[in-house]
């Protein structure tokens, strides 16, 4: 995968001015790592009247099918094979606009800290890739590069083989562009339009790629004629994501043609009147509740026990300070769901290496489960036959001693503020139970008691000052070390965790710590 980028000058202003431009010395061969091979940048010319900086990625497609977990698209054998034998070593793509933004970082930003006067200068420019995938042929190259300056844009398209000219041309061209331009700006152009024009991206398409789009276009994506298409196709044909990039595109042109700024054209709502905010989901405000106190005791490592499909586990993996984070799930069919919500066959190395998803029953001990941090059982104990909640207190509390253990559970008492609930139901037909704010209090204060922990209580959602709040969830804060009474009390420990009103709530069905998120907010 290749790349030159040639100016010419004088003994005023020099071409070797390039090297200043690209942060990358005339007289020296470097190389970068990339998570997918080795950037080489080197300079085959550079004298005065003439420099050319070339950027050569070396892919390795071994490193590139672990990055994407080893598995072939749609799991056929033909595309198993077609992640080893394929184009992606030899002709443009994403894998070399993602090199241009990682080598050529402060070119690409405009920026040049020895000679910053350079940045902002327009030079002569001869840009030449040998082999570019182009989907739509040598014409949409010229309706992508013909509107940006260029005073030459050639696509020469590149036969299948020399020497069978009958068998005609390939999907790739020889594209060379020519014309005066910032430095900065074209890297820019490159960046958005190599993706476009192969129409893929080798890593998955998340909203903040709208953001990367609009930086890389400004000053020229949102009058471009084509902006519709290269967004559609920069997104992955992802339509939310190209609805938004082209709404704020057209506020852009707006703006830059009423020769005002973007915050002053987007102002057609009253934030004082019609802008009342719909309430915050329930389970959002849990998760949010989580997050809060795994935080404030400064977990790292964290096992989200009765994980279901997977939502706190993406919350989780949204924040960096959380390095490692385990789900655990005696139902393979969720995990698999959950596996599916996080994408983990998409997800880079690093990403991939934060997270586990583990098959396990909390009713037995489990040693991966030692060691941790931290210990999350939300919306998880409710799905239990009470005559269980002792064996699953000792997995957790007595085996796995996590130093913070959180517990929620649906506080009962606010049963009846939910309109859509008939009196005298749970909130889901798979709570076995449900308990008040008392009765919670008295089994977490009795867990605590028993394992050398202390326990404090938050409420989670709108806090109704006659029924308390929808959910209730305990913090336990590991006090001591020493297991041995833990043992002895926990092997013993019945049912009597709860009172007797809520022993009656107990049915004989199958224990399940999967049905979550499923309540009525």
């Amino acid at each position: 995968m290749f790349l030159t980028i040639s100016t010419t000058g004088g003994a005023e202003h020099p071409a070797t001015d390039l090297g200043f431009l690209l942060h990358k010395h005339p007289g020296k061969t470097q190389a970068f790592s990339t998570s997918h091979g080795v950037a080489h940048v080197f300079y085959p010319e550079a004298a005065d009247e003439r420099c050319t900086a070339a950027l050569l990625l070396e892919v390795d497609p071994v490193a590139l099918v672990r990055r994407g977990q080893g598995k072939g698209r749609g799991g056929a054998p033909d595309a198993a094979l077609a992640q080893y034998v394929n184009d992606r070593p030899y002709a443009a793509s994403s894998l070399l606009s993602v090199a241009l933004g990682s080598v050529f970082r402060s070119a690409l930003k405009g920026q040049c800290a020895a000679r910053p006067e350079l940045a902002e200068q327009t030079r002569p420019l001869r840009i030449e890739i040998p082999a570019l995938p182009a989907r739509g042929g040598p014409e949409l190259v010229h309706r992508l590069f013909d509107p940006l300056g260029w005073d030459l844009v050639r696509a020469d398209p590149v036969p299948l083989d020399e020497h069978f000219p009958q068998w005609g041309d390939s999907r790739y061209v020889r594209l060379v562009l020519e014309g005066e331009l910032r430095l900065a700006e074209a890297l820019r152009q490159l960046y958005v339009l190599l993706p476009v024009l192969d129409d893929a991206k080798h890593y998955w398409v998340a909203p903040d790629e709208v953001d990367k789009l609009l930086r890389a276009g400004d000053g020229w994506l949102a009058a471009h004629p084509e902006n519709g298409l290269i967004s559609a196709r920069y997104l992955a044909r992802h339509k939310r994501l190209t609805r938004d990039a082209l709404e704020r595109l057209e506020l852009l042109r707006l703006a830059e043609a009423d020769g005002s700024e973007v915050e002053e054209l987007d102002n057609a709502v009253d934030e004082n009147r019609d802008t009342e905010e719909k309430p915050v989901p329930l389970a959002v405000q849990r998760r949010e509740a989580i997050l809060a106190a795994l935080r404030a005791a400064g977990a790292a490592r964290v096992l989200d026990l009765g994980c279901g499909q997977g939502q706190l586990l993406q919350a989780l993996l949204g924040d960096a300070s959380f390095t490692e984070i385990v789900g655990v799930d005696v139902s393979m069919r969720a995990l698999a769901t959950a596996a599916k919500r996080l994408r983990i066959e998409r997800m880079g190395e690093k990403q991939s290496s934060r997270v586990r998803l583990l098959q396990g029953s909390l009713a037995y001990t489990d040693k991966r489960l030692a060691g941790y941090d931290a210990a999350v059982l939300s919306e998880v104990i409710e799905h239990l036959d009470l005559p269980r909640l002792p064996a699953l207190e000792y997995a957790v509390f007595g085996a796995a001693r996590p130093s913070t253990v959180l517990v929620t559970t649906p506080n009962v008492e606010y049963n009846v503020r939910w309109e859509s609930l008939p009196a005298g139901h749970v909130r889901h037909g798979d709570h076995r139970f449900e308990w008040n704010r008392e009765e919670f209090g008295g089994w977490a204060a009795s867990v605590a008691g028993r394992h050398g922990y202390e326990v404090a209580f938050v409420p989670v959602g709108d806090d109704d000052p006659e029924v308390g709040p929808p959910t209730q969830m305990a913090v336990f804060t590991r006090i001591r070390t020493d297991t041995a009474a833990t043992t002895s009390s926990a092997t013993t420990a019945t049912a009597t965790t709860a009172t007797d009103a809520t022993a009656t709530t107990a049915t004989d069905a199958t224990a399940t710590a999967t049905a979550k998120e499923g309540e009525a907010a």
